[in-house]
Order: C-alpha cells, then sequence, then structure tokens
C-alpha cells in the first residue's frame, strides 16, 4: 500500500503554517526549524519560497490583511463616514482573530500587497468624498493608529482581579475595578464603539468646515436616495 503522499510546498501552506503558529504561540515562536518540522519538509526547503525570515513575516502580516473587508469603498454612494466605520469594524475584527502578529502590521504597510490596497482604498474614499489630500493622509494614518492600539491589548484585562488590591485610601474610585476583567469582551468592545462613534463624530464637524459645499453634497446624496427609493 503506497504511503500517503505529504501535500507540495507552497507559499501559501507556508504562510497558513506560519500563521497557526504564532497565533498559537506568539511572534517569538516562530522559526524555520520550527516551521520545517511542523510542514514535515527540510529547513532549506523553506527558503526557495522565503528568502529570510522577515520576507516570510511579511507574507504572514499581509495574510491578516487580506482577511479586511474592503467591499464597501467600491460603493460609490456609500458615504465616507459609513465605509470608515465598516472598514474598521472589519480591521478590527482581523486584528481580533490574531493578536500576536498586531506589533509587526502596526509598522506600517511596507511592501505588503494587501497592505497596500488597504491603504490605497481608505485614502480613495477620502479624496473622492472631497477631503484634500493632505487631511486625507493624516485621517488614514489616524484611523489606523486608532484600529491597532484598540487591538494590543485588553484594558479591562490588565486590572487583577484581587478585590484587596484597591484599596479606598489609595483608589477611592477603583472599588469595583476587580470585576473588569471578567466583563473584558463587553468593555472592550464598547470602549472601541465609543472611540470610533467619538472619532467620526469628530471628523464629520472638521469635514464641514473644511470642504466646501459639505452640506449641499450630503443633501444631495439625501435627495437622490430618497427618489431611487421611490422608484422615479
Amino acid at each position: 500500500m503506497a504511503r500517503p503522499r505529504t501535500p507540495l510546498l507552497s507559499r501559501e501552506r507556508i504562510v497558513t503554517a506560519a500563521l497557526q503558529l504564532v497565533d498559537a504561540e506568539g511572534l517569538d515562536a516562530l522559526s524555520t526549524r520550527r516551521l520545517a518540522t511542523g510542514l514535515s519538509v527540510s529547513g532549506p526547503s523553506l527558503y526557495n519560497h522565503f528568502a529570510t525570515k522577515d520576507e516570510l513575516l511579511d507574507a504572514v502580516v499581509d495574510s491578516v490583511m487580506g482577511e479586511v473587508d474592503l467591499s464597501m469603498f467600491a460603493d460609490a454612494a456609500a458615504p465616507w463616514p459609513q465605509a470608515l466605520r465598516d472598514w474598521a469594524r472589519s480591521y478590527r475584527a482581523a486584528l481580533a482573530a490574531h493578536p500576536n502578529i498586531v506589533p509587526v502590521l502596526a509598522q506600517g504597510p511596507g511592501r505588503r500587497p494587501n497592505a497596500l490596497r488597504l491603504a490605497d482604498a481608505v485614502f480613495g474614499c477620502l479624496v473622492e468624498a472631497g477631503w484634500p489630500r493632505g487631511q486625507a493622509t493624516r485621517i488614514g494614518a489616524l484611523m489606523r493608529y486608532f484600529v491597532t492600539g484598540s487591538a494590543l491589548a485588553s484594558f479591562a484585562a490588565g486590572f487583577p482581579e484581587d478585590a484587596g488590591l484597591y484599596d479606598a485610601a489609595d483608589y477611592p474610585h477603583l472599588g469595583e475595578a476587580h470585576r473588569l476583567a471578567e466583563h473584558r469582551g463587553a468593555i472592550d468592545e464598547g470602549a472601541f464603539e465609543t472611540g470610533l462613534e467619538a472619532l467620526l463624530d469628530g471628523l464629520a464637524l472638521r469635514y464641514e468646515r473644511t470642504v466646501p459645499g459639505a452640506h449641499q453634497g450630503e443633501r444631495a446624496v439625501k435627495a437622490g436616495r430618497s427618489e431611487g427609493s421611490t422608484g422615479s
């Protein structure tokens, strides 16, 4: 009986295995030796696909960026705040699924195709909405800072579940802090949503002051949608 064939080594297979390793054990666990062992191949065979560990890590990070939904930017009728809102939520979900990769991702898009497509989509959405190019660049950076920062760690989990730690004499307002960790999901998600809405509200006010005809443009979009809904 013939032995089962080992699947052919490919860039996709290597990246998938590397991401699984990073997800399970962190960035420090990623090495040629560990990866080759997990794939049942020799270490040198990996270099036929990736010349260096940094090149492999770039591909792993870019695969995570490929999980971010960009379809909202293809809808020309979608208001820019809603497009940014939907994108930010998808972006955060991808990072939350792979938190160990966030420190590398936070360094910028580099030469990663999916990351560059993401930057292009966000910038294009803002420029097409009328934002000056310089402002659009800064807003894109701001959104990335906010989303990646929200995924770096859990605020709620940073408080030990030790009621005795929060002495009222030293911390008069932290009497319930030991309960935060058990509600980390709701707290961290709520903090992200609160921050996202506050950020977009602030940008909307700046948009009205910065972009000529912003109010008229918004009215035209609403009128167009109303006409479309009546079939006229």
